[in-house]
C-alpha cells in the first residue's frame, strides 16, 4: 500500500505542478514524504529497541524529516518513493527468485485415484497406505513412492533432477513420487504412505527453503550501523561545509543501503538456480556456506558408489535351490529401504521370477527386514541376525570369498533356517573420479572418505578415486568425530545418503543429502539435497553457490561504492537533494538486476546433445551384456583347481572363443565409432588416448591367452599349466574391469 500511496502523491504533485498549481503540488508531495516518515520512524524504533541498533531506516527518517523541515517538497517525496519502491523491488526480485520453489509446492498432488477391485475411487492423499494400488493418468504427478504394474511408464522427472529427457520404466520398476507420467496410464502398489514418501520430503525441505535467512544477510544487518554512522558524519561535514540542504542532500544519497537489498536477492536466486538443476538448498546460508567450504568428507556406500549393487552370485544351502531362494528374498526387498533391494529384485526379475507382494513387514534399518511370502516367514539381512551362531565350512567359503572379491554377503533365511546368501558387489559411479577432480578445481583442497566398511573394501575405494585418507569401520557417532578431527583443515562439507550418515549431515558446515526420499533421516538432517543421484549435482551446486555468493558480494560492494561516490559528490555540493534521490534510486535499482544475474546460467558451452545422449545410453547397454562374461574369468580362474582336465580344456577355449569373437569386437566398434565423438566433446581434454592404450593392451592379452589355450594337451590342462592360466584369467579379468570403469566415467559425461 505505501508504495502505492507514495508514488501517487509523487505523481499526482508533479501532474498539478505542470498545471500551474505550485502548492496544491507541494501538498501532495509533503503528504506523501509524512506518510512514509511515520511508518519508517516506528519500523526504525521498533528495531531500536527489539535489536538494540540501529538501521538503514534512520537515515530515510533523518532524510525525509529534513525534506520536510527545508520544504525540499519534491526531494522528500522522491525519497519515500523510493525506499518504498525498493522493498517492492526487493519483493518482486524474492518473488521472482523463488519461482522455481514455489513451482515445486503447487504442484503437489493432493488426492489420488485407489483402485480397489473393479472400483476406482479418488481418495485424500492421506489415506493412501502401503500395498494400494493406484492409477496414474497422463499428466498427473505420482502421488506416492511405488512399484510399476502391469506395463511400462514414461516419467518426466524434470521438476526434480532438471533432467529434461524422458524416463523408461518397466513393470517391477521403482517409481519415485513427485515425477509426471508423460506417458500412458499406469497402475502404481504403493510402497509408501504419502508422508514418507520422496515429494513429501521435498517439500518440507522446500519450505525450510522458504524459511531461512542468510548469514550474509546478518551481517548486512551488522554493518548497517557502522554504515549509518558514516553517513551521518558525512551529512555534519557537509553541513558544516555548505548549510543544511547539503547535509540533506548527503543523506538522500545515502538511502536506502544497497547491501540490505543485494544479498537477499542474489542468495534467493542462487537457491531458486540451484532448485532447478536439481539441487534442494535450504536457503541462502547453506548456499553461502557451501562457497567457503575446503573440505570434502564422503560417505562411501550411495554416495560414491552406486548404491545398486550387482549380483555375482546366488549361493543356496541345503535343499534349497537358487530359484526358490532368490525369489522369495526378492519377493520381500520389493519394500525395503535398503540399497540392496533394487539390485535383488531386478535379478529376480530378469530370471522371469514371479514376486509375491509382502505382508507382516518390519525392517530394522542397518540389520535387516522380515515378513511373510505365501504364508511362509522370510528373513534377509546380514548374517548375526538372520542365522545368528550358524557355522560351517560352506558358510566360512562363501565369508573367503566375498572378502577375496571385495564384495558383500546378504543372508536369506526361510522360516527361520538359513536358506542361502546372494553375493553383492556395489561398484563406483562412474561418474565418481570425474566429478571429484572437479570438485577440487572447484576449491576443494582435502578430500576424504568415512565408512563403515572394512579398511580392505575402503581402501579398494580410495585407491580408484585417489581421496587424500579413507576412515574405515567408523559408525555414525564416530563419523561425527571424523568431522570434528578434519574440521582443522577448514569448513566442511559432508555428503551421505544414509540414516547412519544423518548425525554427520547435522554437525557439519554444510550437509549433502544423495536422494531426496521422504523417509530418510539424511535428507531432513542435511542442508542440501541433490535430488538427481548423481555427484555431479554437488559439482553443480558448488559452482552455483560460488558464483551466487560472487555476485552478492559485488552488487552490495558496487552499490556501497556507488552511494558513497554520491554521497561525496553530494557533499560538494554538485548534488541537489532531489537529483540525489534520483541517483540513489537508479543505483538501487542497478544493484537489485545484478543480483538477480544469479538466477541464470553463468556458464556458456554446449553440452551434449541428442546423438551423445542415445551414444551413451547404447554403450551403457553393450557394457550391461558384456559384464557377465568378464566376470567369468574371475569365477574360472578360481574353480580351474576343482575341474576335471576335460572340463577345464572345455571352458577354457569357450572363454577365449567369446574374448575374440564378442568382447574384441566390441571394443574396436567403440574405438571406431564412439571416440571420435567423444574427441568433439571434450575437445582439449579428450581422454581417448589412453583408452586405444588399453584396448592395446586389451588385444595383446587375449592373443597371449588363446596361445596358452591353444598350447593344451587334447586331454586338458594339466598342474604345470594352472598357474600361467589363472594369472592370465587374472590379468584379463583386472584389466577389463579397469577399462569398462574408465569407459564408463567417460561415458557419464555423455549424459549430461
Amino acid at each position: 500500500m505505501l508504495p502505492l500511496l507514495s508514488l501517487a502523491g509523487l505523481g499526482g504533485g508533479a501532474v498539478v505542478h505542470l498545471a500551474g498549481q505550485v502548492t496544491a503540488a507541494h501538498a501532495c508531495w509533503d503528504a506523501a514524504t509524512a506518510t512514509v516518515f511515520l511508518a519508517t520512524a516506528v519500523r526504525a524504533v521498533g528495531a531500536l529497541i527489539h535489536r538494540g541498533r540501529g538501521s538503514v531506516d534512520v537515515l530515510a527518517v533523518l532524510a525525509m524529516g529534513g525534506a520536510l523541515l527545508l520544504r525540499e517538497h519534491f526531494a522528500g517525496a522522491v525519497v519515500a518513493v523510493m525506499l518504498t519502491g525498493g522493498g517492492a523491488l526487493e519483493r518482486v526480485a524474492s518473488a521472482r527468485a523463488r519461482r522455481s520453489l514455489r513451482a515445486l509446492l503447487e504442484r503437489a498432488p493432493r488426492t489420488a485415484l485407489r483402485q480397489r477391485g473393479e472400483t476406482l475411487d479418488e481418495v485424500p492423499l492421506d489415506d493412501v497406505q502401503v500395498g494400494d494400488t493406484l492409477l496414474v493418468q497422463p499428466g498427473a504427478v505420482v502421488p506416492v513412492d511405488g512399484l510399476l504394474e502391469g506395463g511400462d511408464a514414461v516419467l518426466d522427472t524434470s521438476a526434480l533432477t532438471g533432467e529434461a529427457r524422458p524416463v523408461s520404466l518397466s513393470t517391477g520398476a521403482r517409481v519415485q513420487s513427485g515425477t509426471t507420467n508423460g506417458g500412458g496410464p499406469f497402475r502404481l502398489r504403493a510402497t509408501a504412505p504419502a508422508a514418507a514418501s520422496s515429494y513429501a520430503g521435498i517439500l518440507r525441505l522446500v519450505r525450510e527453503a522458504e524459511a531461512s535467512r542468510a548469514p550474509f544477510v546478518r551481517m548486512a544487518d551488522h554493518y548497517a550501523t557502522g554504515f549509518l554512522l558514516l553517513s551521518l558524519g558525512a551529512a555534519a561535514v557537509a553541513w558544516w561545509a555548505g548549510g543544511p540542504s547539503r547535509a540533506l542532500a548527503v543523506l538522500v544519497v545515502a538511502t536506502p543501503c544497497p547491501l540490505l537489498l543485494a544479498a537477499p536477492a542474489a542468495l534467493i536466486a542462487g537457491v531458486s538456480r540451484a532448485a532447478r538443476q536439481g539441487v534442494l538448498v535450504k536457503g541462502g546460508a547453506p548456499l553461502e556456506a557451501l562457497a567457503r567450504a575446503r573440505v570434502l568428507l564422503l560417505d562411501k556406500t550411495g554416495t560414491v558408489t552406486t548404491a545398486r549393487p550387482r549380483v555375482l552370485a546366488v549361493v543356496p544351502f541345503g535343499t534349497w535351490e537358487v530359484e526358490g531362494c532368490l525369489r522369495l528374498a526378492a519377493a520381500l526387498e520389493q519394500v525395503s529401504l535398503h540399497p540392496y533391494a533394487p539390485a535383488l529384485v531386478d535379478e529376480a526379475r530378469s530370471r522371469g521370477l514371479p514376486l509375491s507382494f509382502p505382508t507382516e513387514v518390519h525392517e530394522e534399518m542397518g540389520r535387516g527386514i522380515r515378513g511373510r511370502v505365501e504364508g511362509r516367514d522370510v528373513q534377509v539381512g546380514q548374517r548375526s541376525w538372520v542365522a545368528p551362531g550358524s557355522s560351517d565350512a560352506a558358510l566360512r567359503a562363501l565369508e573367503l570369498r566375498a572378502a577375496a572379491e571385495g564384495s558383500g554377503a546378504v543372508y536369506v533365511a526361510v522360516d527361520g533356517r538359513l536358506a542361502g546368501a546372494v553375493l553383492m558387489q556395489d561398484p563406483l559411479r562412474p561418474e565418481a573420479p570425474r566429478a571429484l577432480r572437479a570438485l577440487r578445481e572447484e576449491g576443494f583442497t582435502r578430500i576424504h572418505v568415512v565408512t563403515g566398511d572394512h579398511p580392505d573394501v575402503a581402501e579398494l575405494v580410495s585407491d580408484a578415486l585417489g581421496v587424500d585418507r579413507v576412515f574405515a569401520e567408523r559408525s555414525p557417532a564416530e563419523k561425527v568425530e571424523v568431522l570434528q578431527r578434519v574440521r582443522a583443515e577448514g569448513p566442511v562439507v559432508m555428503v551421505g545418503d544414509g540414516i547412519n550418515d544423518a548425525p554427520a549431515l547435522a554437525q557439519a558446515d554444510v550437509g549433502v543429502a544423495m536422494g531426496a526420499r521422504g523417509a530418510s533421516a539424511a535428507s531432513e538432517a542435511a542442508d542440501v539435497v541433490l535430488t538427481a543421484d548423481r555427484l555431479e549435482g554437488l559439482v553443480r551446486a558448488r559452482r552455483i553457490a560460488k558464483r551466487t555468493r560472487a555476485i552478492a558480494g559485488q552488487s552490495a560492494v558496487g552499490g556501497m561504492a556507488l552511494s558513497l561516490i554520491a554521497m561525496g559528490l553530494a557533499g560538494a555540493g554538485l548534488l541537489a537533494p532531489a537529483a540525489g534521490a534520483l541517483v540513489q534510486e537508479g543505483i538501487d535499482l542497478l544493484v537489485l538486476l545484478n543480483a538477480l544475474r544469479a538466477l541464470g546460467e553463468g556458464r556458456s558451452g554446449r553440452g551434449p546433445g541428442p546423438r551423445e545422449h542415445r551414444l551413451a545410453a547404447g554403450l551403457a547397454a553393450e557394457h550391461r551384456a558384456l559384464r557377465p562374461r568378464v566376470a567369468a574369468l574371475s569365477e574360472l580362474a578360481a574353480e580351474l583347481d576343482a575341474l576335471e582336465p576335460g572340463e577345464a580344456l572345455k571352458r577354457l577355449r569357450a572363454v577365449a572363443d567369446e574374448l575374440e569373437q564378442a568382447l574384441l569386437p566390441h571394443e574396436m566398434e567403440e574405438q571406431r565409432t564412439a571416440y571420435p565423438v567423444l574427441g568433439r566433446v571434450f575437445g582439449r581434454e579428450d581422454p581417448t588416448g589412453l583408452l586405444v592404450q588399453t584396448h592395446q593392451e586389451i588385444r595383446r592379452r587375449v592373443r597371449l591367452f588363446r596361445r596358452l589355450t591353444s598350447q593344451l594337451p587334447a586331454e586338458g590342462p594339466g598342474a604345470a599349466e594352472l598357474g600361467d592360466l589363472r594369472r592370465a584369467l587374472y590379468g584379463l579379468h583386472a584389466i577389463l574391469v579397469l577399462h569398462f570403469a574408465q569407459e564408463e566415467e567417460v561415458y557419464s559425461a555423455l549424459e549430461g
